[in-house]
Parts: structure tokens; C-alpha cells; sequence
């Protein structure tokens, strides 16, 4: 987990154990967290109208000012989870609003984290595929930003592909992608050019996740996205030689374990399970390194 995740969850769990607590949508974008916090009595609601708490907790990916504003106008107490690199990009977008460009935000339209970095906006375009940027209108100054989750890669191509479409426009661009993302997105990408099959353990909502899985296909054939262990199916490790593994920043490390177990018991019950080139079982993990 990223510390983001890991400060929110110990968050959470805090003010649950002071009283009630409601979180405004899920407080990260995995069934098992969702799951523990559950079981603590913590409740959770998608629009603040519906909150039957006296505290409400923002979540890691953060929220409008426009909706903290109404929040508190009811009279609740807000408990803010935002990502301190989520901040950044908050604070990014709303400069560019206030230096009068127009921001177009690289995400997905409907996430919570890209409705709150678009929620004190009056105009603002989303974008993630090129089409997007092929349906939007000419404005002399555009500021370009991003959902802190979203690859550097599709960022840059999307960020070109704006200044190519509006070549008289001043197109500015600020780097909102969170280091971790690229760090993980990074070592994915190492792992993936030496593994023929790559698990990524992640909520299946998990927009982190499965852009680790899209980034990790393009170099190996054979990925697959598990949300646990029972997902994994031993066919998938047919004539395999090295199998890479990596997850989302919102993945439990307990439940990477489970999976990294999983795998190994294919392992021990087909004597083709994956091995490395030296003959030693292959399980590449992506993070702190090889073992």
C-alpha cells in the first residue's frame, strides 16, 4: 500500500473506535479494506445528505471545497483522509483555474478523485482517450493536469496530442501524477519484459490497478488481474518460466501474500510450474525488490 492508503485506513479506524463515523464513498478501492472497515461499524455513504453520523471522513482520494462547504453547513464534523499528493493536485488545477486557463483533467470522468479535483470548476473537459481530445473545443490558454493514478505515459501522449490539436493555444502543462504510481508503474514495467505470466492483485474498481495490469500487458502476453487468492487458477502457469507479481497502492499486504502462497502451491503440485533461468522457483515481486 501506498502511505496515502495506509494513513487513511489507521485514520478510519481511529475515529471509529471514538464513535461513529461515516465515510463519504469508499474509503479505498478494494473489497477487503472495505470489508475490515465494514466490521469496525464504520458506515458509508455516497452523498452527504445521506449521513447519519456527527462525523463524516473524506476519503484518500479527497473532495470539492464546494462539498466540504456543504458538509459542514450541516453541521457535521469532517475528518479529511485526503492524499497529501492528492492535495497537490488540487492545488495545481485550482491555479490554473485562477490564472485563466481552461483545465482538462487525463482521467476517468466518473471517479470520485477526479470529481473532487473538478468540483469547484465552473468549466473544465475530462480526457482519456484520444478521441476525447479530438471532441474538445479551442481556448487560448488550456491547462492540462491529471488523476494522480493515471500513467506518465498516457499523460504525455494526451498532453502532445492537445498541443498538436491547438497549435495557436498556450498549453500548459503540470505534472499531477503521484510519485508512487510511477514508481510502481515503472518497476511493472521492468518486471513485465522478463515474466511469460503477470499477476496484479487489486480491487477490480481499482483504477491504479488496472492500469497496472493495462501497463504490464503491453510488454508480457499473459496478465491477469486477481482481487485474492481464489482467483488464481493454476492453468495460467502452464509452461511458464517466470511468473511476475505487483499490485495496486490499495492492496493489503496481506492479501499480496496470500496470492504470492497461492502460486507457490501450483508450484509444489505441477512439477511445470514457473522456474527461473538459474532453476530456482521464479516469483518476481514488484516493489522492494527481487526474491
Amino acid at each position: 500500500m501506498c502511505f496515502g492508503v495506509r494513513d487513511a485506513i489507521a485514520l478510519a479506524l481511529e475515529h471509529a473506535d471514538a464513535g461513529p463515523l461515516t465515510i463519504l464513498g469508499d474509503l479505498v478501492h478494494n473489497p477487503t479494506v472495505l470489508s475490515a472497515l465494514e466490521a469496525k461499524g464504520i458506515a458509508v455513504a455516497q452523498d452527504v445528505a445521506h449521513v447519519k453520523t456527527p462525523t463524516l471522513m473524506v476519503t484518500a482520494h479527497g473532495t470539492s471545497g464546494r462539498t466540504l462547504a456543504r458538509t459542514r453547513a450541516l453541521g457535521l464534523t469532517v475528518v479529511e483522509a485526503t492524499c497529501p499528493l492528492v492535495r497537490v493536485a488540487h492545488r495545481a488545477v485550482a491555479a490554473l483555474a485562477r490564472e485563466g486557463y481552461h483545465v482538462v483533467i487525463v482521467g476517468q470522468r466518473d471517479h470520485v478523485e477526479v470529481r473532487g479535483l473538478t468540483g469547484d470548476l465552473d468549466r473544465f473537459d475530462v480526457v482519456l482517450e484520444d478521441d476525447d481530445v479530438l471532441a474538445l473545443e479551442e481556448h487560448p490558454r488550456l491547462g492540462v493536469a491529471a488523476q494522480t493514478t493515471q500513467p506518465v505515459e498516457k499523460v504525455r501522449h494526451l498532453a502532445n496530442l492537445i498541443r498538436r490539436r491547438f497549435p495557436d493555444s498556450e498549453v500548459r502543462v503540470l505534472d499531477t501524477v503521484c510519485k508512487p504510481t510511477k514508481d510502481r508503474q515503472s518497476a511493472a514495467v521492468k518486471m513485465a519484459r522478463q515474466a511469460d505470466v503477470v499477476i496484479v492483485v487489486g480491487g477490480r474498481s481499482s483504477n491504479n490497478t488496472r492500469e497496472l495490469a493495462t501497463t504490464c500487458a503491453r510488454y508480457c502476453a499473459r496478465v491477469h488481474h486477481v482481487q485474492t487468492d481464489a482467483d488464481v487458477l493454476p492453468e495460467w502457469f502452464d509452461a511458464a518460466t517466470v511468473v511476475g507479481l505487483t499490485a495496486g497502492t490499495s492492496t493489503p499486504d496481506d492479501v499480496i501474500d496470500r496470492v504470492e502462497a497461492r502460486i507457490r502451491q501450483v508450484e509444489a503440485q505441477n512439477q511445470a510450474m514457473p522456474r527461473s533461468v538459474a532453476g530456482v522457483p521464479g516469483v518476481i515481486v514488484n516493489g522492494d525488490g527481487l526474491r
